[in-house]
């Protein structure tokens, strides 16, 4: 078992009860891996997708054609669901704040940015609309910010519609506070406390008993290396 491992399964857990919904896991191998474990054990009714316009029935391993194709799902038929919160996409981040506002725009003052990153893409509507969660294989000061240099996708604060979790490759945190702050949930085996703490730029809330990430079984781990025999996930989070 790896860390990556670990990830995936806190990232499949994020799906857990989702039902008849579309998961869409755009923030990385990590992701897919975890929408796709989910549906294939816990969560049976998930729609997946190839990442583009067909509903996969088989869920292939990473990289290959599905062989069963459960439906066809236009750009329009997409909006709709996005529209009518009909979709779970998890999602990366270049910043985030304790109220889950994050950037994937730009770095740096506005008129004279340090660097420029992928635009706010769909961020505003999925986050408006959508559950959301995200997914960050790097957690530390640079990412988990006081401020975000602008915002592409909405927190607690400003009326994101249901922003779950914030998974990264140390820890789970989500929003169940009071105000909608951020909240250590779980640290991955081998990781403390104090670590996450340190690698975060703003305050948490942090319960007494902090828990420990569930490991994934054998069942989930079989399924895993069936899913991504190449072992993608382990590329994806630090060693």
């Amino acid at each position: 078992m790896s860390r990556a491992d670990v990830c995936v399964v806190a990232c499949a857990e994020a799906f857990r009860g989702d039902g008849e919904i579309l998961a869409a896991g755009i923030g990385g191998a990590v992701t897919v891996l975890g929408a796709r474990l989910a549906r294939l054990t816990f969560e049976p009714d998930l729609l997946t997708n190839d990442g583009v316009c067909l509903l996969t029935g088989d869920v292939p391993a990473l990289g290959r054609a599905p062989e069963v194709v459960e439906g066809w799902l236009p750009f329009r038929d997409h909006l709709w669901l996005v529209l009518n919160g009909r979709r779970h996409v998890m999602l990366g981040a270049s910043q985030i704040d304790r109220y889950g506002n994050t950037n994937i725009s730009c770095i740096g003052d506005w008129a004279r940015p340090k660097a420029q990153l992928l635009g706010v893409r769909g961020a505003p509507g999925n986050t408006r609309c959508d559950p959301t969660s995200y997914w960050i294989p790097r957690h530390s000061p640079r990412v988990f910010v006081r401020e975000v240099d602008m915002v592409s996708g909405i927190g607690t604060d400003r009326g994101a519609f249901n922003l779950r979790c914030v998974i990264t490759d140390l820890a789970v945190l989500d929003f169940r506070t009071a105000d909608g702050s951020m909240r250590l949930v779980s640290v991955h085996p081998g990781v403390t406390v104090d670590e996450v703490v340190a690698a975060t730029g703003f305050d948490l809330d942090i319960p007494r008993n902090v828990a420990q990430t569930r490991e994934p079984t054998p069942e989930e781990l079989r399924v895993l290396d069936r899913l991504d025999p190449s072992r993608t996930r382990d590329r994806e989070v630090p060693a």
